[in-house]
């Protein structure tokens, strides 16, 4: 067999058919299907993360209505600006229960927070220690939200205390536990609500 031009051109076109297929159908081919498989494990990825949020969704509705339910207590435990006094009756009832004396209230401004308004009263109390710890365990107990701040106290008859606490006589005794506190009672309320500030 004798190879002349035209068996080496027609060994040209076989052997270019393979190269020109490969090239140009099945080089584009693959890059298809790596593309579409690419896509696919993307779209698979989002699925799977979807799945995940959509089974959290449950769990953050339960999370987001125990959240209300909490909100909600705390909001009952705010009154309206007709419960502040109420607040305060049982404030006083609880000095006269603890046998403590009110020297003086001053109602400072009220503050807005968030979505409440706090009413600070500077109070000056005297009385038996005893009888003040008491009366702050009960104050804690209150169903309403306070907050007692700012607190001084201050023995009767020892150290600095304030001008218009007592001075002992000389020839007076002095019951042992007898002492004098300044402190900031805040009472929490609907800030829809305002109380004027008194003196």
């Amino acid at each position: 067999m004798r190879f002349g031009l035209r068996e080496l051109l027609f060994l040209a076109v076989l052997l270019s058919v393979p190269v020109a297929s490969f090239i140009f159908v099945f080089k584009p081919r693959n890059e298809e299907i790596r593309q579409a498989a690419k896509e696919v494990e993307t779209k698979t990825a989002k699925l799977d993360k979807l799945r995940e949020i959509s089974g959290r969704i449950e769990n953050i509705g339960e999370a987001i209505e125990e959240w209300r339910e909490a909100v909600r207590i705390v909001e009952g435990k705010l009154p309206s600006e007709q419960g502040i006094e109420e607040i305060l009756e049982q404030v006083w009832n609880l000095t006269e229960k603890n046998r403590l004396t009110i020297l003086a209230t001053q109602a400072e401004p009220a503050v807005p927070t968030a979505a409440y308004m706090e009413l600070p009263l500077k109070v000056e109390i005297m009385g038996d220690f005893d009888a003040f710890y008491q009366f702050l365990l009960e104050l804690e107990q209150l169903p309403r939200i306070t907050r007692v701040h700012q607190l001084m106290i201050t023995r009767v008859g020892y150290g600095k205390s304030s001008r218009r606490a007592p001075k002992p006589k000389p020839d007076e005794v002095i019951p042992p536990g007898a002492m004098y506190a300044e402190f900031t009672l805040s009472i929490y309320y609907e800030a829809g609500r305002r109380v004027a500030s008194g003196q």
